[in-house]
């Protein structure tokens, strides 16, 4: 094994235990530009669950506001299962994006 197949793997591999760190610091450190490739891919697939969070917050949050009532003063469906809907996706794209990082660096160490 050579230094930058690793360097790169790890960039992959660190969504398991430092998501944003390792790959911003493997991209400004390294002189490789094949690391560098790798280094800036994983850590935009780290940003997408990241993104989606956001989304998740801001939705979840503005759906308890007054104007989201619904018909007789009840809640809306969507603010009954909306929120879980959205959790579940939310936790459906961070085991996919966990699963696309793990095979990547793999596929970067052969």
């Amino acid at each position: 094994m050579d230094n930058p197949k690793i360097l790169s793997a790890l960039s992959y591999f660190s969504v398991l235990f430092a998501p944003f760190l390792l790959p911003i610091i493997v991209y400004f450190i390294s002189q490789d530009s094949n690391v560098k490739y790798h280094a800036k891919k994983s850590l935009i697939s780290h940003i997408i669950p990241v993104i989606l969070l956001v989304i998740l917050f801001i939705s979840v949050f503005s759906s308890f506001t007054p104007l989201t009532l619904g018909f007789n003063d009840q809640p809306s469906l969507w603010i009954a299962i909306g929120p879980l809907l959205l959790i579940a996706t939310y936790m459906l794209v961070y085991v996919i994006v966990m699963i696309w990082n793990i095979v990547q660096g793999i596929k970067v160490l052969r």
